[in-house]
């Protein structure tokens, strides 16, 4: 059966892999590839801001995770490392043998991974507002858990839904609007509850499947953007205290040869809300190697 979404901002694309069929998108045809990988209750047109400038200078490829967009959505685990072997699975493919790896948020940590296990196909890497920078105790793992179930996401009103997405943006733009609408459409899509499960089954695997040891084994160029207001990395409830600042410490103290920007005035969806710094940075950051 068909996805509920509507047609994304460029034309979609699938691949049948070994689990399901993959959803992604591509557009432009220079080199290097570019390979992007959204974040939490996201899917490849999140990247859409971006792929219509960087399409002009480079293959721009984003992918549907498993369980989330056109993607098929059962899958046994939703680790990071799982997202690893299908981002893998996905190059071999398409016979991409080297590209510039980009990853939002759940994305960037899923990308620490794939860099960690398979770091003969990454060239670069770019991490926006990643998580897995951010570390959590057992009670706070478990408490974050409890708030991410499958039956609470099933049960998230439109209201909720408004406040939830407002909260990913220093200012909401226009088009996003488009994603708030979508999100509330997939209530009453068939395939909902596998979606609701692959997003508790997502935070379990970002919490429990740690890349905090192999991030400071990475040896290539990194680029970490951060959101100067972001309102999820860190946590406010769990880490009052703690600052992007301090997670951009980490990070630089973990790859002391990486390049870190935290960019003013936006929020933990910066790509989106800030597409213009964002691309230029990325730009920048491919031309410097």
């Amino acid at each position: 059966m068909e996805s509920m979404l509507s047609p994304y901002t460029f034309k979609t694309h699938y691949s049948t892999l070994k689990e399901g069929k993959l959803a992604y998108i591509k557009e432009g045809t220079d080199k290097p590839v570019l390979l992007f990988i959204h974040g939490l209750s996201s899917n490849a047109d999140a990247w859409s801001r971006n792929i219509e400038n960087l399409k002009k200078y480079y293959t721009c490829i984003a992918l549907d995770l498993p369980g989330y967009g056109k993607s098929y959505k059962k899958a046994k685990e939703f680790t990071p490392t799982y997202f690893a072997k299908i981002i893998k699975e996905f190059a071999d493919q398409h016979k991409i043998k080297r590209f510039v790896l980009i990853g939002h948020s759940m994305g960037g940590q899923a990308s620490i991974k794939f860099t960690e296990l398979y770091p003969q196909y990454v060239d670069q890497l770019v991490l926006i507002a990643p998580a897995g920078i951010e570390e959590f105790s057992e009670a706070e793992s478990s408490t974050l858990k409890n708030f991410t179930t499958k039956d609470l996401i099933i049960k998230t009103s439109d209201e909720q839904i408004d406040r939830n997405y407002s909260l990913n943006f220093y200012t909401m733009p226009n088009e996003a609007k488009k994603m708030v609408s979508e999100r509330k459409k997939i209530k009453t899509a068939y395939d909902f509850n596998d979606h609701a499960l692959a997003i508790e089954k997502s935070v379990n695997g970002m919490l429990d499947d740690k890349v905090i040891d192999g991030i400071k084994n990475l040896k290539l160029p990194v680029l970490f953007l951060f959101a100067q207001n972001d309102l999820l990395i860190p946590n406010k409830f769990l880490h009052p205290s703690m600052t992007i600042n301090d997670v951009a410490g980490k990070a630089q103290e973990m790859i002391p040869s990486a390049k870190i920007v935290i960019i003013p005035e936006s929020g933990h969806f910066l790509q989106f809300e800030k597409p213009e710094i964002v691309n230029k940075e990325i730009r920048t950051f491919i031309s410097a190697y």
